[in-house]
């Protein structure tokens, strides 16, 4: 019969180390957004029709080449856009504003897992999806004539960036309004930016407004995906900071307002 030393099975209380709290909560994230058939719809689906409709169907006029490989170089960069926005803040605000309306959050708040730690994991698994939405837009895109251009660097920056700065809105507004409320002002936001946000219309449609509506974030996202990808630019550093601003107010005002319940 086999003795164990004295003190070898003393309890040893007290909360896992921070990064496997991230890690399991990340996974926990990616599972459930990937298991949610509405989240599946508005994060693939939509996005994956609209590029191929927009290119396919020209009833909206793009500027310069008007064919179908033009109209690709422009809507890819703005579908990508838009499928960030649906992942990182429609998606995220809708679903964490309906975590706390049915007390998820409340009883992940009785947990050992910090608020910072569910607010990153959340932003994590939102980058996950992301990962499946860029690599399935640009296979749609390259079969629809697409000619990808500029550096890989300075997009996945820009998509970084984009995250975070949807990421903190999302947040800020499942975290503070109730679910109802939230489904009904996320989807108002997601069809405003949608339309004022460059992604279906160039911002110079809109005349002396397009230099406002540069400094929302999808517009943002979009002019510089298009700037990389569509002209062969560098990062452009005016989308960039516009991104970051977006993300560290957003994500500050999270943290900071932020309720379990």
């Amino acid at each position: 019969m086999s003795s164990w030393a004295p003190g070898a099975l003393a309890p040893r209380p007290g909360r896992a180390p921070y990064g496997r709290l991230l890690v399991s909560q990340t996974r926990a994230e990616l599972l459930l957004t990937l298991r949610n058939g509405e989240q599946v719809l508005l994060n693939l689906v939509i996005p994956l029709g609209l590029l191929v409709v927009l290119t396919l169907l020209p009833f909206v006029s793009v500027q310069g080449d008007d064919s179908r490989e033009g109209r690709a170089a422009f809507f890819v960069p703005g579908v990508l856009a838009l499928a960030i926005m649906s992942a990182s803040f429609t998606g995220q605000a809708i679903a964490t504003g309906f975590e706390r309306q049915y007390g998820v959050l409340k009883r992940l708040g009785a947990t050992p897992l910090p608020r910072s730690a569910l607010l990153l994991a959340k932003t994590l698994g939102v980058l996950a999806v992301e990962l499946l939405q860029i690599t399935l837009i640009a296979l749609v895109g390259l079969l629809l004539g697409w000619d990808p251009r500029g550096s890989v660097l300075s997009v996945l920056l820009l998509v970084v960036l984009g995250t975070a700065a949807f990421s903190g809105l999302g947040l800020l507004l499942g975290g503070t309004m109730r679910g109802l409320t939230t489904l009904a002002a996320a989807n108002l936001v997601w069809l405003v930016l949608l339309v004022l946000g460059g992604v279906m219309f160039p911002l110079s449609e809109f005349g002396p407004a397009q230099d406002v509506l540069r400094l929302l974030p999808t517009a943002a996202l979009s002019g510089g995906l298009r700037e990389v990808l569509q002209h062969g630019g560098g990062l452009p550093l005016q989308d960039a900071a516009v991104l970051a601003v977006w993300a560290v107010a957003g994500l500050g005002a999270a943290t900071r307002f932020f309720r379990w319940e």
